[in-house]
C-alpha cells in the first residue's frame, strides 16, 4: 500500500499521547503503538470501525470510531477520519439510502420524509421512522464496513505479492 503517502498525513504519536483533552478520556490506552502503525490489520481493522461509526446517526460518531479504535488497537487517525465519511453535505441522501434499506428489508412502505434539520423534526418524523431507519444504518454499516476491511485485506494483499514478484526478478536478473 501507498504507505509513506498515508504517512505523511498522520499525526505524531507523542502530539496524540500527550493531547490533553484524549488523554482525560482515554488515559494510558493511547500508549499503544498500534494506534498508529500502518500494517494490513490495523489499517483494515480501522476501514471497518471508520465506515461502521459513518453510518451511525448519532453526533458523536467520532468519539465512538476513538474508542472502538483504541479498544481494537487498530489505526486510529483512519477510523476517525473516515467517520466524515458522513458530513453535513452527504448526510441527507446517506441517511435517506439507510431508511430505504430498512424500509426494504422490513418490507414496509416508504414514508415520503422531507428532511429538516429541527428539533420539531425529530419530535415528529423521525418517531414514525425510527425502525426501518436504524435498521437501514445498522446494514449499511456493517455492509459497508465489511466491505471496506474486505478491499483494503485484498488490496494489501496484492501490493505485497507483486512487490514479492518485482524482488524476485530483479534477484533472477542479478544472479544472470
Amino acid at each position: 500500500m501507498p504507505r509513506k503517502f498515508i504517512k505523511r498525513f498522520m499525526p505524531d504519536h507523542d502530539k496524540i499521547r500527550n493531547h490533553k483533552h484524549l488523554n482525560q478520556v482515554f488515559g494510558t490506552l493511547l500508549h499503544d503503538p498500534n494506534l498508529l502503525h500502518l500494517n494490513r490489520r490495523s489499517v483494515s481493522g480501522a476501514m471497518f470501525v471508520g465506515l461502521f461509526f459513518a453510518f451511525v446517526p448519532l453526533p458523536t460518531q467520532m468519539i465512538m470510531a476513538a474508542g472502538t479504535a483504541i479498544l481494537l488497537r487498530v489505526n486510529l487517525p483512519i477510523s476517525v477520519g473516515l467517520v466524515w465519511l458522513t458530513n453535513p453535505v452527504t448526510m441527507p441522501p446517506i441517511f435517506y439510502f439507510c431508511y430505504k434499506v430498512g424500509t426494504w428489508i422490513l418490507g414496509t412502505p416508504l414514508h415520503e420524509v422531507a428532511f429538516e434539520l429541527s428539533w420539531d423534526w425529530i419530535g415528529s418524523e423521525l418517531a414514525t421512522i425510527w425502525q426501518p431507519f436504524l435498521l437501514g444504518c445498522a446494514v449499511v454499516g456493517v455492509s459497508s464496513g465489511a466491505l471496506g476491511w474486505m478491499i483494503v485485506r485484498l488490496l494489501w494483499r496484492l501490493h505485497v505479492v507483486r512487490h514479492l514478484k518485482a524482488r524476485k526478478a530483479r534477484r533472477t536478473q542479478k544472479s544472470s
